[in-house]
């Protein structure tokens, strides 16, 4: 499901949930509180008591002249979306993105051309060449419609959930999307540029 600002309510409530279910998980450490015993704070708990969190998915790159659509693997996480500026700044000292697997997918740069493979296991894989000036462009839109979902999401949590989760919920799923959150629900959150 494509994250922007244009979502319906249903959409949002679908979109929580998704994320809820990824981290929806039992604790190994004993440093994190017990799961509450009534159902919405059951069911938000991994979402609201997790450090690090995970938002199944990433980023989908599609070629539209030849059609060649390049999809995250198995495990790739739209919380690591940021890695992408990686192969935008030439960052030699930074990895790659993490685009999961199965299939494998690779992002390389060479020169000022960002190489997209939608399978490295395979010789004849298709392949997504764009230049870095484009990849930028398209990360600014990334960064912008999650910011347009968060902000919708922040509408969606004032109504559907109890005032002590909405807030909470809207901070953790602003995690979930590195992105920083707004402080209290109905707060936009402050605009930061992709460099």
């Amino acid at each position: 499901m494509p994250l922007s600002g244009t979502l319906g309510a249903a959409e949002i409530g679908m979109a929580v949930m998704l994320v809820v279910g990824c981290n929806d998980i039992d604790p190994e450490r004993d440093d994190r509180p017990p799961r509450p015993g009534d159902p919405l704070g059951a069911f938000l708990h991994g979402l609201l008591t997790m450090d690090d969190l995970f938002a199944a998915g990433g980023l989908r790159v599609t070629d539209t002249a030849s059609g060649t659509v390049l999809l995250p693997g198995c495990c790739a996480g739209l919380e690591d979306w940021r890695g992408w500026l990686s192969l935008v700044d030439d960052d030699s000292r930074g990895s790659p993105p993490y685009l999961g697997h199965d299939p494998d997918p690779l992002a390389e740069r060479v020169g000022d051309t960002v190489r997209l493979t939608v399978d490295a296991e395979r010789d004849d894989s298709p392949v997504i060449e764009l230049d870095v000036t484009d990849l930028r462009h398209l990360l600014t839109g990334v960064e912008r419609d999650l910011y347009g979902f968060l902000s919708s999401a922040t509408t969606w949590a004032t109504r559907h959930l109890p005032r002590h989760h909405a807030s909470p919920v809207v901070a953790a799923l602003a995690r979930a999307v590195d992105l920083p959150g707004p402080q209290s629900c109905g707060e936009r959150a402050p605009r930061r540029q992709v460099p």
